[in-house]
């Protein structure tokens, strides 16, 4: 996962949540998790368990493994990013995936949980990133079925483009001023074969 200032060096120093953002969530395509236990990430942060705040939660409202170029322009983004990668769009977030994940996406279920919010903080230095850890083993509050992604994601207006290849994009992006998280790009078709054939 590649995403804006990815900086881990000083991961205690990251902040705990404000007041205003209470919601953490956690998406997975198991439907029966009753506890979430703290598992190893990065020499860094050890061990974890992830979550992602209600304003972020448009980056994984897809398939697990589902490569992805997610973006969107906040007050660190610059007139012409804005304008080179929205034009006259009327959102200001963005998610990309490869056409030949379309029919997967469409078949695919998740499960939304909802979990609470006082053991988490800031993974990162970056508060653009939107993602949360606990060093502590959580236990949901509640679960949520989603059925259709694609709904999902159009509920949330933010604007899906379909690629035969996110290379393109995915150059163009990590060299912008915009926020982004970039996901799974280890499962896009390879560049040299991107648009001609697909393998998930």
């Amino acid at each position: 996962m590649k995403h804006r200032k990815e900086r881990l060096e000083n991961p205690s120093s990251a902040g705990k949540i404000k007041d205003m953002e209470k919601i953490i969530y956690h998406f997975s395509e198991a439907s029966n998790i009753s506890y979430f236990e703290p598992r190893f990430a990065t020499p860094e942060l050890g061990g974890v368990v992830w979550g992602v705040s209600e304003a972020a939660m448009y980056k994984y409202l897809l398939p697990r493994h589902c490569p992805r170029v997610t973006f969107r322009a906040d007050a660190q983004t610059s007139a012409e990013d804005v304008q080179l990668f929205f034009g006259r769009s009327s959102v200001r977030c963005v998610v990309a995936i490869e056409s030949c994940w379309l029919e997967t996406v469409q078949r695919t279920k998740l499960y939304r949980y909802h979990l609470p919010a006082d053991t988490f903080k800031l993974a990162l230095e970056d508060e653009r990133t939107q993602y949360y850890i606990s060093h502590q083993p959580v236990t949901p509050l509640s679960v949520t079925c989603i059925h259709d992604l694609l709904k999902a994601l159009i509920d949330f207006r933010v604007e899906l483009r379909i690629m035969p290849s996110l290379w393109p994009l995915y150059d163009a992006v990590v060299n912008s001023t915009l926020a982004f998280s970039i996901i799974r790009m280890r499962n896009a078709q390879p560049r040299d074969l991107a648009g001609v054939s697909c393998t998930l």
